[in-house]
């Protein structure tokens, strides 16, 4: 019993030793965005003189550096987009997968996940210069579709979830003469909330947090045209960070807002797809 207790004790131990390291850089952003002093600040935790004057700047006092509302516009704008794109896309391939069979199926599934396996920065300058030969680059057109035309290929979990579905619900459907496209949206549909809320939470969070894609395709150096990832690490050049910085540590605040609230609200079906999605592969 006491030793249960004393690994019980341990494990929960060394779990708050890891929050409080993962949870310091967050703390001393938050506390620096509301810093007074306009610079990195090294010699104290907590800010000497506190302040909403970096919130204020960055929504309401725009300049030739800090386009904070644009910024925001703009990846608001892309990551609706990419969200809606994609999330179609993941939900017919992981239906087509899960409840069809048709030739070459499984083969095609497998050289999805290889695929999958190579980070898609492998395929960076090859994207970049058939983006510029169409004219989409420095296009917000072309970063929605660099997000979105691969996202199909993240379909093992949503497949996962479809395949918890009873496929008497599916043969039922077919008896009563309804089409493949009305058994995927009125029947699959209705009964697979989690995963498309999963899809949607995931899909949103690609061009949300991306800075590389976003870096290479808009490269034509104005700042109106920029996403947020961009202009916020603009204001880490060694020029600009001691007038910036704080508002840097605003703007990542300021950023996080959305996707936490949308985390929060939906943390339940969230949790249930991924769940949901482990159970059949």
């Amino acid at each position: 019993m006491k030793k249960k207790t004393f690994q019980i004790i341990t494990h929960n131990l060394l779990l708050l030793i890891l929050a409080i390291i993962w949870l310091i850089p967050i703390l001393w952003l938050v506390v620096t965005s509301f810093s007074s002093y306009p610079g990195i600040n090294t010699s104290t935790f907590f800010p000497k003189e506190w302040s909403i004057i970096n919130y204020k700047k960055l929504l309401f006092s725009a300049d030739s550096v800090a386009q904070f509302p644009n910024w925001f516009n703009n990846t608001f704008i892309i990551a609706v987009f990419t969200c809606i794109i994609s999330t179609c896309f993941v939900l017919m391939v992981a239906y087509a997968t899960s409840c069809m069979r048709f030739k070459m199926r499984k083969p095609l599934m497998n050289l999805a996940v290889i695929i999958n396996l190579f980070p898609g920065i492998l395929s960076m300058i090859a994207v970049y210069f058939i983006l510029k030969t169409l004219g989409l680059t420095n296009n917000h057109l072309g970063l929605i579709l660099v997000y979105s035309a691969s996202s199909g290929l993240g379909y093992l979990i949503a497949k996962g979830f479809f395949d918890t579905v009873p496929a008497s619900l599916r043969e039922a459907a077919y008896l009563d003469g309804a089409t493949e496209f009305d058994i995927f949206l009125k029947i699959v549909m209705p009964m697979s909330r989690p995963i498309i809320v999963y899809t949607i939470i995931s899909s949103f969070m690609v061009p949300w947090m991306d800075f590389v894609y976003a870096k290479i395709i808009l490269n034509s150096g104005i700042s109106s045209q920029w996403t947020v990832s961009i202009g916020l690490f603009n204001m880490l050049e060694k020029s600009l960070i001691n007038n910036y910085f704080t508002q840097f540590c605003a703007g990542g605040v300021l950023v996080s807002i959305p996707i936490s609230i949308l985390f929060f609200i939906m943390q339940k079906f969230y949790v249930e797809g991924i769940t949901g999605g482990a159970v059949k592969g």
